[in-house]
């Protein structure tokens, strides 16, 4: 079971004046960010969600042009759509993954605040309702400390009070004008569930040579799983991908585990678009044992300076053109954006320790392939119908446990 909060906010300001799957067009968006998270920091966890920057940033693409529309749209991927066919994509990933049977919960919310008094293009409004359902609120930013209340509650309200003061007052000010605010909420539990009684605490080996201990789930099921070669010597030769479906089938986990000696360092150059279907075309269903940690990372991400890197970078300055939101000259700037993810994965979906009275694991004759997540993995959660990526990102450093219970002994 995976619980996952997100939250992502662009806030735009006026210039201060003396006075299997179809292919998903995000993807090259997905593994690009990846890549630039990955070489921000060699040791760290990543957690982010590509689907969540797509629809912030079709939101601003609703209201750019010229130049400052081009940039998004040859960043993320659309150049081979028709202009305006990625809102209807974007419309219909969202609704897609939205769900609330119980056992999967995906939920996705999108607001515009707007600087009470300015005036807003009605257009671009009704077109923000019809492919984001943004909600619409008027604000007064020179309330800077009220102000960012009022959206944090709206944070907390989305996120089910997993994220916090996601804003300061110095975030916001007399200057600003709309801060657009994309909140992801992800609740689902695992088709096979791993059983609580199987989790022991287990030694995992970072990169960097050291190890600590971390409580391990076990179980032996039918996944989908593959070996696949980057046709080298680089990434050991041969790596695991190992599929693990949510309740309904309709979503999964897809982990990528390097051989153990092997850092993840090396694999994760090769990642990249293509190989994602790669991955889900070509992973077998059969008997795996698996060992997988429990884990839980959370990431708060300057957007701005990583967009920019990726060539975003008109709709940050006074090069930007964002008047289609407003129907008036080039006022308008993105002065900030943020995303904040928390993720955490458990045996089955409880956000609690584990009980006492732990079996012992045993490596015994192996009967099946294994997969021993015992050493740092790379992780993508997606739709398994048109292949959209949720979540992706790397467990560098999972729990630590902190114990003197004899029971809990390590392996």
């Amino acid at each position: 079971m995976l619980a996952v909060r997100l939250l992502l906010l662009l806030v735009l300001q006026a210039p201060c004046r003396a006075g299997g799957a179809p292919e998903d067009p995000t993807a090259e968006l997905s593994v690009r960010l990846y890549h630039q998270l990955q070489a921000g920091g060699a040791e760290d966890n990543i957690v982010f969600s590509p689907l969540s920057v797509g629809l912030a940033l079709g939101l601003v693409e609703l209201g750019a042009r010229g130049s400052s529309l081009e940039e998004i749209r040859r960043a993320v991927g659309y150049g081979h759509l028709t202009a305006g066919e990625e809102f209807s994509f974007l419309r219909n990933a969202s609704r897609e993954l939205e769900a609330d049977d119980g056992r999967c919960v995906v939920r996705v919310a999108n607001s515009l605040f707007l600087q009470v008094g300015v005036h807003f293009d009605p257009e671009f409004l009704r077109l923000a309702r019809k492919y984001f359902k943004a909600d619409v609120e008027t604000v007064d930013f020179g309330e800077s400390a009220a102000t960012a209340q009022r959206i944090n509650a709206w944070v907390e309200n989305h996120t089910e009070s997993k994220i916090r003061d996601l804003l300061s007052a110095d975030d916001l000010g007399s200057p600003t004008r709309l801060a657009l605010v994309n909140a992801v909420y992800f609740r689902g539990s695992w088709k096979n569930q791993f059983r609580p009684e199987n989790t022991r605490t287990f030694s995992f080996s970072r990169d960097d040579g050291t190890e600590v201990q971390t409580l391990m789930m076990y179980q032996q099921g039918d996944f989908y799983y593959g070996e696949f070669s980057d046709g080298s010597t680089e990434a050991g030769g041969v790596y695991q991908v190992l599929e693990m479906p949510y309740e309904g089938e309709e979503l999964s986990m897809m982990v990528v585990l390097p051989r153990q000696e092997v850092p993840l360092a090396t694999l994760e150059p090769i990642i990249q678009a293509q190989l994602l279907d790669e991955w889900a075309s070509n992973v077998k269903k059969q008997k795996v044992e698996v060992y997988l940690p429990r884990f839980k990372v959370e990431q708060k991400l300057d957007l701005k300076e990583l967009l920019q890197k990726l060539g975003i970078k008109d709709i940050f300055g006074k090069d930007a053109d964002l008047s289609a939101m407003t129907g008036e000259e080039k006022e308008l700037f993105v002065s900030k954006a943020v995303q904040k993810a928390y993720l955490e994965v458990t045996e089955e979906g409880a956000e609690g320790a584990v009980g006492s009275g732990m079996i012992a694991l045993t490596r015994t004759l192996v009967l099946y392939p294994q997969v021993m997540a015992d050493h740092p993995f790379f992780f993508v959660i997606r739709s398994r119908k048109s292949g959209s990526v949720l979540f992706m990102g790397r467990v560098m450093n999972p729990e630590v446990v902190e114990y003197s219970d004899p029971e809990f002994e390590a392996a």
